[in-house]
């Protein structure tokens, strides 16, 4: 089993704690996105994966065995860093085969990898060019050939895809989901892009001021957020928050906001306990319905993004953000109407921060 297992890793610079009791699995053949913003801690957990930073206490378990104070060499890994850095006077062949040369293997062991690897990564034509004859993306697939040709236990991925354009980016991703579908090896991979995260784990892992903030899937971590940060984190727009409380009105259930009623439909009967308190409720675009039975709404802004587009209300005292289709016409300073799917609402601690409602 190829696994990563973090037991209460703890992390401190100068006294200073940045981590502490991190615990994590990561199941042989899972693709873990660790996701946060800058600082969080996303690259130094990683480091301390890759043995690149000691840890200050806990244990680290690679393929089960106990890591923590072997060397990076020693761990069964490789790395695929930010930077390209490839060797700028050898082949793309040579790049990719320089590890193994200077371990000893055989020549010909050599060739026969570095040709499986070109021809798993569609780069076989460039296999005799110099790194200076190659585009972005394609000098990032000899750095992710010159990892996987390794055949390591696992694979460390440090932002690989931060220095291509948009386009090289999307292109990327794709070829990375491939990749991790044909091999089945495990991956840990470190972004700030939302989209990576998304697009490309099996689990992703939410991190803010040096702790886990959630591990889920990208479905749920997005859906059924565990607290207030991670809700307003994942996802772009972000989630729509509105402070008060849930109100029986006849029949029906309605938040009050102290300066208006939204009309909720299809509340769980989790919420329905929920009745009275102070929460916050989150909404993401798409969760508020435009709809005659829904609270009066001023539009302050529409902006069309072709397949949809994003409108900014004024409703209930709060600017909030709903997303459509783009066959629905709307023009600022006009009124519409809308209600909230309470289905997929999320709701919070408001002191705390914690979802109230579980997965």
């Amino acid at each position: 089993m190829n696994g990563v297992e973090l037991r209460n890793v703890t992390k401190a610079y100068a006294g200073l704690t940045v981590m502490e009791n991190i615990n994590l699995e990561i199941t042989d053949g899972d693709f873990v996105v660790l996701l946060g913003p800058s600082g969080c801690g996303k690259s130094t957990l990683l480091n301390m994966i890759a043995g690149l930073e000691p840890t200050t206490g806990g244990e680290i378990h690679i393929g089960g065995r106990n890591v923590t104070e072997l060397e990076p060499d020693e761990r069964d890994i490789a790395m695929v860093f930010q930077s390209y850095a490839l060797y700028p006077t050898m082949s793309v062949r040579k790049n990719i085969g320089f590890g193994l040369k200077m371990g000893g293997m055989r020549k010909d062991e050599i060739e026969k990898r570095v040709a499986d690897v070109g021809e798993l990564l569609q780069i076989t034509p460039l296999l005799d060019r110099k790194p200076s004859q190659l585009s972005g993306g394609q000098q990032q697939r000899v750095a992710i050939g010159r990892a996987l040709v390794r055949e390591p236990s696992v694979f460390l991925f440090d932002e690989p895809l931060s220095n291509l354009d948009a386009k090289l980016r999307a292109d990327m991703r794709v070829e990375l989901k491939r990749l991790h579908e044909r091999l089945g090896r495990t991956i840990v991979y470190v972004t700030h892009d939302q989209i990576e995260a998304m697009t490309l784990a099996t689990k992703v892992v939410v991190l803010e001021k040096g702790r886990i903030q959630q591990a889920d899937t990208p479905e749920n971590v997005y859906r059924r957020p565990a607290n207030h940060f991670v809700a307003s984190f994942v996802g772009a727009p972000t989630m729509n928050f509105i402070s008060g409380k849930m109100l029986q009105d006849g029949s029906d259930i309605v938040f009050d906001s102290g300066a208006g009623q939204l009309p909720l439909v299809d509340v769980p009967t989790e919420a329905r306990n929920l009745i009275g308190q102070p929460i916050t409720l989150g909404a993401r675009p798409e969760h508020l319905l435009f709809d005659d039975a829904g609270i009066a709404s001023r539009v302050l802004l529409a902006e069309p993004t072709g397949p949809d587009q994003y409108v900014r209300l004024a409703v209930a005292g709060s600017e909030i953000t709903a997303r459509c289709g783009p066959e629905q016409v709307f023009r600022s300073g006009s009124d519409t109407r809308i209600l909230i799917d309470g289905a997929r609402m999320s709701l919070f601690d408001p002191q705390s921060g914690q979802a109230l409602l579980q997965a």
